[in-house]
């Protein structure tokens, strides 16, 4: 399911608040280019503060998009961008969904913040994953469990552009540091799995225009 969102960008980042925070950013930018795996730092509304040049290859192939580039917003890269199916495996299961039900569970928490507000907001104006959120969230959630939206630990497909990986499973590791917590932010590595994974038929392929599939079918 390939959805748009409404249109307007999303909320500029807010940077740092002090100059040792950001001197901080600096360094860590350095640290998270020296690693091999796709890496990135997010906040709360999973705007991206920082992402290494594993993590940007990772997208390269990705069409441009107004308000959803993975580079700017990966939450909303997942849920809005077109292209999120052609490199994240089993979109709907492993990716879709886990996101959308911890966006839920922030959301929850956070209600108030502007950025949230706003993604939530370009849910709605789409039926069918409003209704995904309402109706299938809560559904899916009941037979795989909470833990299914957890992202540390989790292993998950995706398709690398680069042939020497192709279609693989990555796990996810989400850590933090003392300065990274106060600035509500995390940092999450794509750990890229050597085992080859069979071609399966949802692997490389875009969601279906007009459905997901914890949401019925319309008569």
């Amino acid at each position: 399911m390939a959805h748009q969102a409404g249109g307007r960008r999303p909320i500029p980042r807010p940077g740092p608040e002090t100059p040792e925070a950001q001197a901080y950013l600096e360094d860590y930018a350095a640290f998270l280019h020296a690693v091999p795996f796709p890496s990135l730092v997010v906040d709360r509304r999973w705007d991206v503060l920082l992402a290494n040049a594993a993590f940007r290859t990772l997208f390269r192939d990705v069409e441009p998009h107004p308000t959803a580039m993975p580079g700017d917003n990966f939450l909303r890269f997942v849920l809005f961008h077109p292209d999120a199916g052609t490199v994240l495996g089993e979109h709907e299961s492993s990716w879709f969904l886990p996101m959308l039900a911890h966006f839920a569970k922030t959301v929850e928490h956070h209600g108030h913040d502007h950025g949230l507000q706003a993604i939530r907001r370009d849910i709605a104006q789409d039926p069918i994953m409003e209704a995904a959120y309402r109706q299938g969230l809560p559904h899916w959630l009941r037979a795989v469990g909470e833990q299914a939206a957890e992202h540390d630990g989790a292993v998950r497909p995706l398709r690398h552009p680069d042939p020497r990986w192709g279609a693989t499973d990555c796990r996810l590791v989400v850590e933090t540091t003392r300065i990274l917590d106060d600035m509500d932010c995390i940092r999450l590595t794509l750990v890229l799995r050597e085992a080859r994974r069979a071609p399966s038929r949802h692997r490389g392929r875009r969601r279906a225009a007009s459905h997901l599939s914890v949401v019925p079918e319309p008569f």
